[in-house]
């Protein structure tokens, strides 16, 4: 593992720092909401503006990144992150702070364009797994650390926010200091979806459920925990076991990836995520939240690998900036579609949410499987 650490660790660290001021801030946002008086309903509309920002952010992504290049363009879009995250405390408004959570979303959009497309470009399909899989080790560590912040203040005071604000200034220190080469691609137009299904269409579909149910859980998760009976503390727990569920399964089901068909995989994670419902169901509470966090932050970056498997070396920005669009897409739906139904249903109806994308998932993989089954039986027969 450490070789292929060793040439990527200045990305590794920008992101960390990255994940940890943005993770604090997005958890932080949930309980001060709730202080201020917040609806259900309104604090998921909140939280959907950050995804509506992945929408606008990756528009911009290529043209920035094409017009002065990798690095500066994290610098740029980080400092504004940081504005943003102070602006939050400066203007306790619901309104206000959906048109911040937008312009948040549409800067860290980029941020993730930078460091994802720098990764794949210098990544052979053998090792496209494992490497992912240790960048998302590596960015849930981070979001788990960022739970533990919430023990040092109160969320109504300034003292998170600052920190937060610290914490994503600094992630720009590490991308500076590499002397590490930056990729270079061609100016080449944002991947139409028409082709990306034609190339992978599984992929696309996982980046759209999990991108719900990931938004979701980003967006209510925190809340969902205080609205069934846990303190901050235990609020921190929870967020925490399902990432470092995702962080423990993230190299073996990566390393498995590289090995056998990704699609196949994508239908086994979304298979077992199903049994994370059932064992939330059967009072196994953080054994089930470890279980989903191992499984649900495995969907996204397989379907990445899946798709670039399938790319050009010239398609892999464009392609790998529209994949990430659609995540947006579904993930800026799951808040506002999770916190209606907690609404009407009360808060268990957001682990009926997650069940729900992810046997949809399931089921069609399992039907693109079958019809490339049926394909190369029909091609064997003649």
């Amino acid at each position: 593992m450490l070789r292929l650490i060793f040439p990527i660790c200045a990305l590794l660290a920008s992101i960390a720092l990255l994940l940890v001021g943005s993770g604090l801030l997005n958890t932080l946002l949930a309980l001060r909401g709730t202080v201020e008086g917040y609806s259900d309903s309104m604090l998921g509309f909140i939280m959907s503006g950050y995804f509506f920002g992945f929408f606008v952010g990756t528009h911009l992504a290529l043209p920035l990144i094409n017009r002065v290049g990798h690095i500066r363009t994290f610098a740029f879009c980080a400092a504004f992150t940081a504005c943003f995250s102070l602006l939050h405390v400066l203007f306790l408004d619901p309104y206000i702070w959906l048109l911040l959570r937008v312009m948040t979303g549409a800067s860290l959009v980029i941020l993730y364009t930078v460091i994802e497309s720098w990764l794949n470009g210098q990544t052979s399909p053998e090792n496209r797994g494992r490497v992912f899989a240790i960048y998302m080790m590596v960015t849930l560590i981070a979001l788990a650390l960022a739970q533990q912040f919430l023990h040092l203040a109160a969320p109504t005071a300034f003292t998170l926010f600052a920190v937060s604000a610290i914490l994503i200034c600094l992630s720009v220190t590490a991308i500076t200091w590499t002397r590490m080469a930056q990729p270079v691609f061609s100016d080449a137009p944002k991947m139409k979806l028409k082709r990306l299904w034609g190339l992978a269409p599984v992929a696309l579909m996982a980046a759209v459920f999990s991108g719900l149910s990931m938004g979701a859980f980003w967006g209510m998760g925190a809340l969902y925990a205080g609205r069934v009976g846990l303190d901050n503390s235990g609020i921190a727990t929870f967020i925490s076991c399902v990432i470092i569920g995702g962080a423990i399964f993230q190299y073996p089901l990566g390393r498995y990836s590289d090995r056998h068909d990704r699609r196949r995989v994508l239908a086994f994670a979304s298979a077992a995520l199903l049994m994370s419902f059932f064992s939330n169901m059967m009072g196994l509470f953080l054994a089930a939240s470890v279980l989903y966090g191992g499984m649900a932050f495995f969907i996204y970056p397989v379907a990445v690998a899946h798709l670039v498997d399938h790319l050009d070396h010239d398609d892999i920005l464009p392609g790998g900036s529209t994949l990430l669009l659609i995540h947006g897409i579904g993930a800026a739906f799951g808040p506002a579609l999770a916190g209606q139904l907690m609404d009407s249903l009360g808060p268990h109806a957001l682990p009926v949410f997650f069940a729900l994308m992810q046997m949809l998932l399931a089921l069609y993989t399992v039907i693109k499987l079958r019809e490339v089954q049926v394909e190369v039986l029909e091609n064997a027969g003649q």
